[in-house]
């Protein structure tokens, strides 16, 4: 059985896809059981859509694969923290876990800027995990970033 470093691994290869297209270096894979079932990137900037971020490329794909909008024991594994929209995805498909890399201070949904999963009235629980590889997982964006200010 793989661990939680090793698909957040798979994740950073899908971030690294993001940046030879020019977008933000995310990454998302969607794992049930062992087996990784969806992986996907950032693509906002070439499609003009806000939506395409990886989390929800990655739910999309999933969705489409397993038959069914429910996600039901699957776990995603994230490089940067969630948003509010993508957390509100993974909510409503009914993902047992989150993990992800680096928190997002500015608009993370998970607990860094607020934790939508703490909201009251919600009708299902999601696990969550940070810090899995959260170095390599921030030195992509940074990394990225610096080269785009140059």
């Amino acid at each position: 059985m793989h661990n939680d470093e090793y698909f957040m691994k798979k994740a950073l290869i899908e971030a690294a896809k993001a940046i030879d297209t020019d977008e933000v270096p995310v990454g998302a894979v969607i794992v049930k059981g062992d087996r990784i079932i969806a992986k996907s990137f950032n693509y906002r900037e070439k499609t003009n859509d806000p939506t395409a971020h990886a989390e929800i490329r990655a739910i999309r794909k999933a969705c489409k694969k397993m038959g069914s909008w429910r996600l039901d024991g699957c776990r995603i594994y994230v490089t940067i923290e969630p948003c509010s929209m993508c957390s509100g995805a993974i909510l409503w498909t009914r993902m047992s876990n989150i993990i992800y890399g680096a928190r997002d201070s500015k608009g993370g949904a998970c607990g860094s800027s607020y934790n939508l999963f703490e909201q009251k009235g919600i009708n299902h629980i999601v696990s969550i995990r940070s810090g899995v590889l959260e170095e390599e997982c921030k030195s992509i964006i940074r990394d990225y970033f610096k080269k785009k200010r140059k």
